[in-house]
């Protein structure tokens, strides 16, 4: 039987992350994945030859200083994958009421940038940058260097994102644009936490940049690392037991019968499927098992990946939020309306064709309820009814993003799709959910989950306990290592690098 140090189940981000910490700081460590590749979210994979990202389109905070640049140098992948700033007058374009509307870097830029097709409401857009910026402040550099990892905020959990974009500028439209984003972090009006939108947003402002040739590389920069510390990283294996004794994990069961041993457990599954496979233990009280099970998840994302024929769309650096209607919000807080009313275009980066695009990816959000009567199918055995489904649903997507973007359709050489149960069965996220549990500003204190569990020597990381994205999960796995490791030790060694 094997023994470890530290076993991680889960190869998402957040596992890699503390699977990366800890075994830098002398932890013998283990990552346990049930696929055949690793990286959850960060996956990359091949059709007829294109490689295809299953999440991560894009990352903020990457210029040299920032936040998650200074994550990503600690952990010693920066000169493993290869990046590509987006465009700064425009990274994000909002397409809303059939005008175009550009997010640049720099909170000045921001400012002007929007201030000129909206003069008057110049003071209100420096307002919501400067209160952006606060936020976003609270995880700077400089506080690492200073033992802190977060340097509060809190209040920020309880406070609504939308009734913030409303207090700093009057513009309807305006206020729409500012909320064209909502799809990054689940958005929804009567939910989203302000915390959420200004980290995410906040982020991308600073310096948002595309992995080039693949999310894949990340998963794979990290996986090194972690063999180089002595750790392994162990695929198609999967958990099917955390053995409890004397409210501690002993062991975990894989796949029925190895068991692995180890001193401390981090699991970065989502909490319900975690305590689904934790023997009974009077620690884990039934109202909290039952509170993990009923945990509403966000919406997932239906998925199609275009491949373009050969150097016929030129290569767009930039991404495209595609709305109709009158509400930016409408599209998460009505699942009874199938109709495509968004979608989020975006180009995958290479490094052999940076003139043309070789794969465009379009995301559109999609509710479970489209695809429940084929939930207990697996991979490639859904049968004809789920690809006649697929293929309508691409077309209908394709018909609405060509209203948008002129010649996309007459490029398309090929079209693969996603649903939420492809996310579900290759990311092993409740109803292919693409962002998680969801988290309402009403109750903060209901849907953050801390890292600690009552079982002593088991943690939780990942997306599902605080912030998602690539940033959110850092900062999740960075406080997870710290119940080993002490929040400031941590925090300055990160900070010293």
């Amino acid at each position: 039987m094997s023994k470890y140090d530290v076993v991680i189940v889960g190869s998402g981000l957040g596992g890699l992350e503390c699977a990366a910490i800890l075994s830098k700081e002398g932890y013998h460590v283990c990552v346990l994945e049930k696929n055949p590749i690793i990286g959850g979210c960060l996956q990359s994979f091949k059709r007829n030859g294109h490689l295809l990202d299953t999440g991560f389109h894009y990352i903020g905070s990457l210029d040299p200083g920032q936040i998650l640049h200074q994550y990503f140098k600690y952990f010693g992948i920066l000169d493993k994958v290869k990046l590509r700033r987006l465009d700064e007058d425009a990274f994000d374009v909002i397409n809303y009421g059939g005008c175009e509307y550009s997010y640049a870097m720099g909170y000045d830029r921001f400012v002007d940038t929007l201030a000129e097709k909206f003069p008057s409401e110049r003071s209100g857009l420096k307002e919501y940058a400067n209160r952006i910026k606060n936020i976003y402040d609270l995880i700077s550099v400089k506080h690492l260097q200073n033992g802190i990892i977060s340097a509060g905020g809190m209040e920020y959990f309880s406070q609504s994102a939308s009734h913030m974009i409303e207090e700093t500028v009057k513009d309807e439209k305006l206020r729409n644009i500012l909320a064209g984003n909502v799809t990054l972090y689940g958005g929804e009006r009567d939910h989203s936490m302000l915390y959420h939108h200004a980290m995410i947003t906040g982020s991308n402002i600073e310096g948002a940049y595309r992995i080039v040739d693949g999310t894949q590389s990340i998963a794979d920069a990290f996986a090194d690392v972690i063999r180089s510390n002595g750790g392994e990283v162990l695929k198609r294996k999967e958990v099917t037991r955390f053995i409890v004794e004397n409210n501690r994990i002993s062991a975990v069961e894989l796949n029925g019968s190895e068991r692995i041993e180890a001193k401390y457990f981090i699991s970065n599954l989502h909490p319900a499927t975690t305590f689904d496979l934790v023997d009974k233990t009077k620690a884990i009280k039934k109202a909290y098992l039952t509170r993990m099970n009923s945990m509403p998840n966000t919406y997932g994302l239906f998925t199609v990946y275009l491949i373009m024929k050969k150097d016929s769309f030129p290569y767009i650096n930039r991404n495209y939020y595609l709305h109709e209607g009158s509400d930016a919000w409408y599209a998460t807080a009505h699942p009874e309306d199938k109709r495509v009313r968004f979608a989020l275009l975006c180009n995958q980066a290479n490094s052999y064709n940076e003139k043309f695009a070789d794969v465009v990816t379009i995301l559109s959000p999609m509710f479970f309820d489209e695809v429940a009567q084929w939930s207990g199918t697996t991979v490639e055995r859904r049968g004809d009814s789920y690809k006649e489904f697929k293929q309508a649903k691409a077309e209908e997507i394709i018909d609405f993003a060509a209203r948008y973007i002129p010649n996309i359709r007459e490029s398309i050489e090929r079209i693969y799709t996603a649903t939420p149960l492809t996310y579900r069965d290759y990311t092993a996220t409740p109803q292919g959910s693409a962002y998680g549990i969801s988290k309402s500003y009403k109750n903060p204190l209901i849907s953050l989950i801390p890292t600690k569990t009552k079982i002593e020597n088991l943690f939780l990381t990942g997306q599902n306990l605080n912030v998602h994205g690539a940033l959110g999960v850092t900062l999740t796995a960075t406080l997870t290592c710290s119940e080993l490791l002490g929040k400031e030790y941590l925090a300055k060694k990160i900070g010293a690098v």
